[in-house]
């Protein structure tokens, strides 16, 4: 017997297949961070760099001063500073050598050769370095809640995560544009210039308010000194600057298309 033939008209079928290609996407993209995650886990050393310098940062230049681990204004700042660098060491650092070294090894042009939107495997990249990069902000935070006087309330913690996760993307864009523009040796190189350069210009090892007045002034084009002063705000509950809403977003867009453009050049390269 002949299995009997759809007469739907296609029009009628077609939420139907769209709808089943958008959960086919979605298993996808759980299948790719899933598989990104444990290929990091195991190996954790990889992670362990991330994870202890920032606390190792906080621990020994922090809480010995105590004229600042016991002021709960100069205390909470610090470990928000701390906290905003691990996330942006993690995503540099995870994102932007993995891409590179990933470019390098014959599994990834596989992958790009199958018929999954670049889109899916981008997302997933992303997905699990936040992850792991909210990991790394764990033992700063515990480091300050035992060790310094910080204070926060619940919702001024959770506004502050939020905020902080929003100010990450900039990073992890930039981890990706580093990944796609370099190898892996010279975006070792890239990225620790970057990342320290950021920390200390953005005011994530010594408070901004001390900065002289022309490194007060660039350090406002710097991601890290939004993404600093825009989770402190959330923190504190008031309202953000418009320079730190105004530079986050430049940031974010303007490493959205670089990625985009380095991406479709790195394709054009060595796929056509």
């Amino acid at each position: 017997m002949t299995a009997a033939a759809d007469t739907r008209d296609p029009v009628t079928r077609a939420p139907e297949t769209r709808a089943s290609g958008r959960v086919s996407m979605v298993k996808l993209y759980g299948m790719h961070v899933r598989a990104l995650l444990l290929e990091t886990l195991r190996v954790p050393i990889a992670i362990i760099g991330s994870m202890v310098f920032p606390a190792m940062s906080l621990l020994f230049f922090v809480v010995p001063n105590r004229a600042v681990a016991d002021d709960p204004v100069l205390a909470t700042q610090a470990v928000i500073s701390l906290s905003v660098f691990a996330v942006m060491v993690s995503a540099l650092f995870n994102l932007g050598l993995t891409i590179a070294e990933n470019r390098e090894k014959p599994w990834d042009p596989y992958l790009r050769s199958l018929p999954l939107p670049p889109a899916v495997r981008i997302s997933a990249q992303l997905t699990a370095t936040s992850a792991l990069s909210f990991a790394s902000m764990i033992p700063v935070l515990l480091v300050g809640a035992f060790a310094t006087a910080a204070t926060v309330s619940a919702s001024g913690l959770l506004l502050g995560l939020v905020v902080l996760a929003l100010t990450s993307i900039p990073f992890l864009l930039l981890g990706a544009a580093i990944g796609y523009a370099f190898p892996s040796k010279a975006a070792i190189a890239v990225i620790q210039v970057g990342m320290f350069g950021f920390a200390f210009a953005g005011g994530l090892f010594f408070p901004p308010q001390f900065f002289p007045d022309w490194l007060d002034a660039l350090s406002r084009f710097i991601p890290a000194r939004h993404a600093r002063e825009l989770v402190i705000s959330a923190v504190d509950g008031t309202a953000p600057d418009l320079w730190m809403l105004a530079g986050a977003l430049a940031w974010t867009l303007a490493a959205a298309a670089l990625v985009l453009w380095l991406y479709r050049r790195d394709e054009g390269r060595r796929y056509r």
